[in-house]
């Protein structure tokens, strides 16, 4: 009887979640609002204005852009907030409010200089921004239209309405030839980049907002309002979810796509799974804020944000 005890003990051992801990952090100057891996940079945007761009692995801080300041409704001078950001080269995007109807700022860096490419009088009201390469950029809209941006003629090559819901958020795959949107009605929009059309729909798991996405080795990832964490597979359309105890705000993908993570409690852990069998594997504990961007580094390190000023940064390397 003793000898079952320990075996059962050992066996129960042997298949417990592991619990980690934050391995370091990156304090910023601002709340982080997005965040994008690229080169071994950690590229942060914050609402106080500003993007901060970290080598790593050293954390070392080596850029930091600034945009003017806007005016809010109220006509007070404040930090313009940046809502995405991304990097291709040695240029970086910055997307930020600007404080007049709510049209968005599009600025490009580049070689020490920060050139505007759309500003409040284009009356584009756009919520995230990706580069596809050098000379195009991804955009949504809020009103759930997406839209490929060229930089040197500043005009679009064509902008095309998904759905009535409004725009949450969307993914890129690993070479940019498709993107995945989300909206507030659960059902994702499978786009070709290219030209804009619509290659599929992918429904039934999500039945509210769909907050965040990922894509990656034809996976699509979805963190609803619903509680429910959703994966697709893109080539047959077919889903599953896994339930959560509170609104998940947050998910990611590791590169393989054998791991995806999820923000699947009112505690903001990060609960990473098998993506086949939906088994835990981990939960990440010392997150203080809102979740809103979880980027796997590689099977085992992960980047978090949240609606605070600190990064954190994980292993979970065993």
């Amino acid at each position: 009887m003793k000898k079952l005890l320990l075996l059962l003990s050992l066996s129960v051992g042997l298949f417990a979640t592991e619990i980690f801990e934050p391995v370091n952090m990156i304090d910023l100057n601002g709340t982080a609002k997005d965040m994008v891996y690229v080169e071994s940079e950690l590229v942060i945007a914050t609402d106080m204005g500003h993007i901060e761009v970290y080598k790593m692995p050293q954390r070392k801080k080596v850029k930091e852009v600034s945009i003017p300041d806007v005016k809010d409704f109220m006509g007070d001078i404040m930090p313009a907030r940046v809502m995405s950001t991304d990097k291709i080269g040695e240029k970086y995007l910055l997307l930020s409010d600007s404080g007049k109807g709510g049209y968005a700022n599009l600025f490009v860096h580049e070689n020490g200089k920060t050139v505007k490419v759309i500003g409040p009088d284009d009356h584009k009201p756009l919520i995230k921004a990706r580069f596809i390469d050098k000379d195009h950029v991804l955009l949504g809209y809020l009103s759930n239209e997406v839209a490929l941006l060229d930089l040197n003629s500043k005009k679009e090559k064509y902008r095309v309405q998904l759905s009535e819901s409004k725009f949450s958020d969307f993914a890129l795959n690993e070479d940019k030839t498709q993107a995945v949107f989300s909206c507030e009605s659960g059902v994702l929009s499978l786009v070709d980049v290219q030209s804009g059309k619509l290659v599929r729909t992918l429904e039934g798991q999500n039945v509210d907002n769909v907050y965040k996405v990922d894509f990656k080795k034809g996976m699509v990832a979805a963190a609803g309002q619903d509680q429910r964490g959703a994966l697709y597979n893109v080539k047959t359309g077919k889903g599953t979810y896994i339930k959560g105890s509170f609104l998940i705000y947050a998910t990611g993908l590791s590169p393989s796509a054998s791991k995806v993570a999820f923000a699947m409690d009112e505690k903001n852990n990060i609960t990473i799974y098998d993506t086949f069998t939906k088994s835990k594997k981990a939960i990440l504990k010392g997150q203080k804020s809102t979740l809103n961007v979880i980027i796997f580094k590689n099977e085992n390190e992960l980047f978090s944000a949240s609606d605070d000023n600190t990064v954190m940064i994980w292993n979970t390397k065993k």
